[in-house]
């Protein structure tokens, strides 16, 4: 590769001369960091789409209550399957990194769409398990729990799958916010 001073009066740089230069240990760390990443949304989804189906099957029978008759539990359903869609989409946008060494869209709004989707969708986890687990709370001090032993247990593993989804996606936003702080300081989305 010819260094840029040897270019001479009028001479402009060819697209080879342009392309960037990374060791392979720099690669090596960006393909662990996104494989970091990539884990941690598989974990969120798995995680996020495991609530979702315990909830949306935590029904008894005719005499039981059902998750549906409960906003706390309606909106623990939602927001669960919301990220699981996310954690989907996002783990599409991690494949399509390792396969093309590139972003899907332009890497600014990839950095702040990635980070941005993250914060808003782990707020919405925990403020969607703290109201379930607000609700479970208040009916295991009722006779809900006692008669319906089995539809609390659920609706508690539902709510505690809720929160391990929400856990990994607040470190995938730690990691998305560590992007966004590299492109910011060196106009890369990982410093290299």
């Amino acid at each position: 590769m010819r260094s840029p001073h040897d270019f001479r009066n009028g001479e402009s740089p060819t697209y080879r001369d342009r392309t960037h230069f990374h060791s392979t240990v720099a690669a090596q760390k960006l393909r662990r960091f996104n494989s970091l990443i990539l884990l941690l949304r598989l974990a969120s989804f798995s995680f996020s789409l495991a609530s979702a189906v315990f909830m949306l099957t935590n029904s008894r029978g005719s005499g039981s209550p059902h998750w549906y008759d409960f906003d706390a539990f309606r909106f623990a359903f939602v927001a669960n399957a919301i990220v699981a869609l996310y954690s989907v989409f996002e783990m599409g946008v991690c494949v399509w990194e390792f396969s093309r060494e590139t972003t899907l869209w332009p890497e600014a709004f990839q950095v702040w769409f990635d980070f941005g989707h993250d914060q808003v969708f782990s707020y919405l986890l925990l403020s969607a398990g703290s109201a379930a687990a607000a609700l479970a709370r208040t009916m295991r001090g009722g006779d809900t729990c006692t008669a319906n032993k089995g539809f609390c247990l659920q609706s508690d593993v539902a709510i505690g799958l809720g929160f391990a989804a929400f856990l990994f996606l607040a470190f995938s936003s730690c990691f998305s916010g560590f992007r966004v702080a590299c492109f910011l300081i060196t106009g890369s989305r990982f410093h290299l």
